[in-house]
């Protein structure tokens, strides 16, 4: 996947990236060529609380501990969920069936133009609205 265009990690992309699951490897290498290119990936700060959530739920407080202390070092950027940002997530969780989490991964993806990084199949149904690129 080209870093040219802006890149939005859903939760699933964290996810798979620190639980080593199908789709890693393609999240690790966008990152490493954002990194290469001085340039960042977005998340919503929702998504990362939510992917904080699902750690420390399933994996427990030390895995999360050891995961939360290599973000830092990721060209990861966590975008704050604004006015306008929250206005477009009521629109798509409104419109489609999404958790509020990936209505705002949706919302920040189509206010920048970028493409969603994940796996998640609830994004299918965006697949019109947004450009999607599937981890596998």
């Amino acid at each position: 996947m080209p870093v040219s265009a802006p890149a939005v990690l859903d939760s699933y992309a964290l996810l798979a990236l620190f639980r080593d699951e199908p789709g890693a490897i393609e999240v690790a290498q966008l990152l490493e060529k954002a990194e290469a290119t001085g340039r960042t990936v977005l998340m919503t700060e929702i998504n990362y609380a939510e992917v904080k959530h699902m750690m420390l739920r399933k994996e427990g407080e030390s895995v999360w501990d050891n995961c939360r202390k290599a973000l830092p070092s990721l060209p990861i950027q966590f975008v704050p969920i604004d006015g306008s940002l929250s206005e477009e997530a009521a629109v798509f969780k409104a419109h489609f069936k999404l958790s509020l989490a990936d209505a705002c991964a949706a919302a920040l993806t189509k206010k920048l133009g970028a493409k969603l990084v994940t796996g998640d199949p609830e994004f299918r149904q965006l697949e019109k609205e947004l450009t999607i690129h599937w981890l596998h």
